[in-house]
């Protein structure tokens, strides 16, 4: 994903989410009026492991529990021209990258 952002033009600025955590107000400012159920990693084995029910959650419920545990944001999170890509894969980016 970097070398092809790069190879864009694109300059990356790059958060490893695990030392620099988000804060709920963070997130939020990122995600813009996006979900929070959209960066949220449902299939996380975390999710399991804390016998979550995604569906039921609100999105404040949601935004506090990536804050404070990055395993539940579905990386990367890709930004490019006021648009915010959770999850960012190739296919997702194809419209911005003229693919």
């Amino acid at each position: 994903m970097r070398e092809l952002l790069s190879q864009s033009g694109f300059t990356l600025i790059e958060r490893d989410f695990f030392v620099e955590m988000f804060t709920v107000d963070s997130l939020r400012s990122i995600l813009g009026e996006l979900p929070a159920r959209a960066a949220f990693a449902s299939k996380s084995p975390m999710v399991k492991r804390l016998n979550l029910n995604v569906d039921t959650l609100h999105d404040d419920e949601l935004l506090r529990l990536m804050a404070d545990e990055p395993r539940f944001i579905r990386r990367p999170i890709v930004v490019i021209g006021g648009y915010t890509i959770p999850g960012a894969r190739k296919s997702s980016l194809a419209d911005f990258l003229d693919l």
